[in-house]
């Protein structure tokens, strides 16, 4: 094989000043008289290096024997006159070379290590006494040795052997650590209920999403319907007012077929000769003679516009408000206990199996299955019906906002209650157990009535409009509708009302109340 042949400096420099003046390999190979592979094996190497000189190759590991190696430097050192280390380029004094470079790396490691040790160790001797490090000033928090405590400076202070001291600031320090542990927990425990809380705030959207979207479809398909049907009235008026009309043009068209007949052979016998025409002549005839009656008037067939567009969107309104239902109390579902589901309307709450999805409660045993309203009240009467049906076990009443916290387990007053248990009706405060409560009938419904000015929680049978117990107290707060359900068998329904003129039933219940506390 031929000698390969070498590149001069001058012709790389050149490629390398062409290709940066924006010239391509053949432009640059024709210019110099290279060929394309030359150039573009320089230009490549200036690309991925940002030079052209030689790089020095990796190689592969030597594999000479250490005897190899002694022959081959002492053939070196023959050849330069002088033994020279090739690693450290200094005089060698040494007549052999070692021949375990990984042995001897690992004997400078370890006195490296051995000198480090013996530098941590004399940090335990005193620097100002050469003393050994026996004691520790409690006062100034740092070692020091026997000389230094009768020393002025710690005469008065308190020093303790080295592990007497250290055993008890590591007990101070087991104490922080304990204290920083229980944080760590806290805070690890409100990091888990906050992502909890994350979910429970997206389900909580997706699902009120989904009742809106259902809701406002209900209106938007009645106001559907309702265009329809006035569309459709308004189409069999037109198809009405039309056959009227196509009935009485067919009379006419009757008529002026009559009136053309009777014509033409009236005009026939004026256009015949005289002789002729007087021996028929016998008097005008009947046919020529007019005398029935006119056409009648034209009846109202016009569409009765006003009928249809008058007052539209109010009358939509009227009859949307007849068709929709009104509820006095919302229940709250960030307030229900896991037991309880509420429907979609939140009127309705039924008692089942522990919910994971709810937040607040740990314990599974704990407290009342109870809900409260989503509106407080501070002010006014208000009242709402209760459908109870066959439920063994069911609370009504209100709550005092101070006591929202502690309901499940009041200390004192803040829960005015009715309720019905093991087949017994009773009534309380707070969270005591109820009293007895005579009820001559089994009830159906209950109506609960907050007089909050007037300082009155009543309860009534609004079936038989039967007064069931009163409660007094002067409110100071806000008070919350209470809701508790035990029964897995029958929910607890709030009715809707009537859009009546507000205060008429009000006022009926405060005569009621009246007139039964005056008994």
């Amino acid at each position: 094989m031929g000698k390969t042949k070498e590149l001069s400096n001058d012709v790389i420099d050149k490629t390398e000043d062409l290709h940066k003046a924006g010239m391509g390999y053949k432009t640059i190979s024709k210019k110099l008289g290279e060929k394309d592979t030359t150039v573009g094996a320089i230009i490549w190497k200036w690309k991925k290096y940002k030079t052209t000189i030689n790089q020095p190759r990796s190689g592969a590991l030597c594999k000479i024997s250490p005897h190899g190696v002694k022959m081959i430097m002492r053939k070196y050192w023959e050849l330069s006159g002088s033994q020279i280390c090739p690693v450290c380029r200094t005089d060698f004094c040494m007549d052999r070379p070692p021949c375990n470079r990984a042995l001897k790396d690992l004997c400078e490691i370890f006195l490296q290590e051995r000198n480090k040790t013996k530098s941590a160790e004399a940090e335990f001797f005193c620097t100002v006494h050469g003393e050994k490090l026996q004691l520790f000033c409690m006062e100034d928090e740092h070692l020091v040795c026997s000389v230094c405590v009768n020393s002025d400076i710690h005469v008065k202070h308190t020093c303790r052997p080295v592990d007497e001291a250290a055993v008890a600031l590591k007990e101070v320090l087991k104490t922080s650590l304990k204290s920083l542990q229980e944080k760590h927990k806290l805070l690890k425990s409100e990091k888990f209920i906050c992502n909890q809380q994350v979910k429970h705030i997206t389900n909580q959207a997706e699902q009120t999403e989904t009742h809106i979207k259902k809701q406002f479809e209900q209106l938007h398909q009645f106001l559907r319907d309702e265009e329809a049907a006035r569309i459709t009235a308004l189409r069999e008026e037109e198809e009405q007012k039309r056959k009227l009309l196509q009935e009485q043009m067919m009379q006419i068209n009757t008529e002026l077929s009559s009136l053309v007949e009777r014509m033409k052979i009236t005009e026939e016998e004026i256009d015949s000769n005289n002789i002729s025409f007087l021996q028929k002549y016998k008097g005008p005839p009947e046919s020529t003679q007019c005398t029935g009656p006119f056409p009648e008037k034209l009846p109202e067939v016009l569409i009765d516009v006003a009928k249809h567009l008058g007052n539209l969107k109010f009358r939509v309104w009227q009859k949307m408000k007849a068709a929709t239902q009104y509820i006095p109390v919302i229940l709250d579902p960030n307030t229900a206990h896991p037991c309880l589901y509420l429907s979609d309307d939140l009127s309705d709450v039924w008692f089942g199996q522990w919910s994971r999805l709810a937040l607040g409660y740990t314990d599974k045993c704990k407290g009342y299955s109870s809900v409260l309203g989503s509106e407080g009240f501070s002010s006014g009467t208000h009242y709402w019906d209760v459908e109870v049906g066959d439920n063994t076990t069911w609370v009504l009443g209100v709550i005092s906002e101070s006591a929202i916290q502690t309901r499940d387990n009041l200390p004192g007053p803040g829960l005015w209650r009715l309720g019905f248990h093991n087949g017994r009706y009773g009534q309380g405060i707070s969270g005591e157990i109820l009293t007895p409560l005579a009820v001559k009938q089994k009830v159906q419904r209950i109506r609960v009535q907050l007089d909050w000015d007037g300082g009155r929680v009543s309860f009534f049978n609004p079936l038989t409009d039967t007064h069931l117990h009163t409660f007094k107290h002067t409110f100071s707060e806000r008070v919350f509708p209470y809701f508790c359900n035990v029964c897995p068998s029958q929910a607890l329904r709030i009715l809707p009302v009537e859009m009546a003129p507000a205060g008429l039933e009000v006022q009926r219940l405060s005569a009621l109340t009246s007139k039964t506390e005056s008994k």
